[in-house]
């Protein structure tokens, strides 16, 4: 069944296929120039998916990391060749399962592939950033802007692709567009309509401890911006992977490829997405970016989603530049501050800092404070004569397995099979994480100068000492 490149040397084997460079696959496969059919290369050249190539898939950290100026358009891709190189491996399992209920070979590898090449659609200007810090006025997020455009704008391009990069489909099937939609998010509570078990399997594979999409940023993130995370042997975890009735299973052989995966990504987390430079940009980007939005986007995406096409990075910073030459004060304030962050001139410095992990709050030393709770007790231990000085606390947090692992409601279940015992369990996942961090916290206190470091400091670790509740800031990754 698996269609090497290598293979591909007559104009029959190639008929219909073109090929993508990238630096991470060397080469990704898509469906292209088919008589009479859709293929994926349509999909990709709508104005949605072109639109990715002017967002950025790393934000505040590409003025920390100079080469890291990809975007979301070429993390897409590699999403998709992840995907399909996965449903290879998985289909016979999934096959041996539901039997006469699944779909052709064909029909799962494109619909695993569109959805991985979809998945991001639906972001907008600074990715996670707007939503957090704008979309959720409207109580709504990229993931459901993005079902959205999928039912609204390229659903019929969907119905009209008859066939994946191994062949056509059977000659009965056509593509649902809403379960490309379903696999990118699940629905809240009990919405939407009821969908086959297969598919719901199928989700576990975006939703999961080790998805297409954290396996294609792993790598692109960690190749663009030169950080060395180590061996990540994904290919080893493709290949023990599989399903169950039960849901997704990993052979024991595994793990160890499953352990390496987790500790480069928290790696990258920590060296990369948490950088202290990174987050002083994004403490930068809260105080405008707001407002900004009010200007820029003053309606809901999904009752307008003509408007959200053209609202990306690199129109968002064209625009901003304008103000700085605007006649109204607010845009011309908002624009002095945002020539500021594009120019690299940085507010915050980096005064305190210190890692932090569950292990260690067990141990007695809470690591779930709120910032302004945490600021206020700071306060307290600082001289009197800095009780008046301007600071920032930022709380970081990651956890390397974001999902719980041991319910399925989560999306997050993971079986582990033992080759040896032929059984299937969750323990020996429960083993491998008592040697990964069930959550690291990064707490760092920021100033406007590095004259009171030392104070600081000193006043951060005493009042960490004091217990809190828990609350922080996600990253625009």
């Amino acid at each position: 069944m698996k269609r090497d490149l290598e293979g591909m040397t007559g104009t029959g084997d190639t008929q219909g296929i073109g090929l993508i460079a990238d630096p991470i696959y060397h080469y990704i496969v898509m469906t292209d120039r088919i008589q009479g059919e859709k293929t994926e290369r349509d999909v990709i050249d709508t104005p949605w998916v072109q639109r990715l190539r002017r967002i950025y898939q790393l934000q505040s950290a590409r003025w920390v990391f100079p080469t890291a100026e990809h975007t979301r358009f070429q993390h897409s891709l590699g999403t998709l060749n992840v995907a399909g190189t996965f449903s290879e491996q998985i289909y016979p399992s999934l096959s041996r399962v539901f039997k006469t209920e699944l779909p052709s070979f064909s029909y799962i590898e494109e619909l695993l592939r569109l959805a991985g090449l979809l998945h991001d659609i639906g972001h907008g200007p600074f990715c996670h950033f707007f939503d957090e810090q704008y979309l959720s006025r409207f109580h709504t997020n990229h993931e459901e802007i993005g079902q959205h455009i999928i039912r609204e704008k390229i659903s019929p391009l969907l119905r009209g692709i008859r066939r994946s990069p191994h062949g056509p489909y059977q000659r009965s099937e056509v593509l649902d567009p809403e379960q490309v939609a379903f696999l990118i998010k699940r629905p809240r509570g009990k919405e939407g309509r009821k969908h086959p078990r297969w598919l719901t399997l199928l989700q576990q594979l975006f939703r999961g401890i080790f998805t297409f999409d954290n396996i294609d940023y792993v790598l692109r993130d960690a190749y663009m911006t030169g950080v060395s995370i180590g061996p990540v042997d994904w290919r080893r975890l493709l290949y023990y992977t599989s399903f169950s009735r039960e849901g997704l299973i990993l052979d024991k052989r595994g793990m160890d490829a499953l352990a390496m995966f987790l500790n480069a990504r928290l790696y990258l987390y920590s060296n990369v997405y948490y950088h202290r430079t990174t987050r002083s940009i994004d403490l930068q980007l809260q105080e405008i970016f707001k407002e900004t939005m009010e200007i820029l986007c003053p309606f809901h995406p999904l009752e307008e989603i003509d408007r959200y096409l053209p609202l990306t990075d690199w129109f968002v910073m064209e625009k901003v530049l304008e103000w700085t030459r605007s006649l109204s004060p607010r845009e011309r304030r908002l624009g002095e501050k945002w020539a500021e962050v594009l120019s690299r001139n940085l507010k915050w410095s980096s005064a305190f800092e210190e890692k932090l992990t569950l292990r260690e709050m067990e141990m007695g030393r809470p690591i779930f404070l709120r910032p302004e709770e945490l600021k206020q007790k700071i306060r307290m231990f600082l001289p009197k004569r800095l009780k008046d000085l301007e600071f920032h606390v930022d709380m970081a947090h990651h956890d390397p397995r974001p999902l719980n692992p041991w319910h399925e409601s989560e999306g997050g279940t993971l079986l582990i099979f033992d080759p040896g015992s032929r059984r299937v369990s969750r323990e020996p996942l429960r083993r491998l994480f008592q040697y990964i961090p069930a959550k690291v916290a990064i707490c760092r206190v920021y100033a406007l100068t590095h004259r009171f470091d030392q104070e600081l400091g000193r006043a951060a670790r005493r009042a960490m000492a004091f217990e809190g509740s828990s609350e922080s800031f996600e990253t625009n990754i």
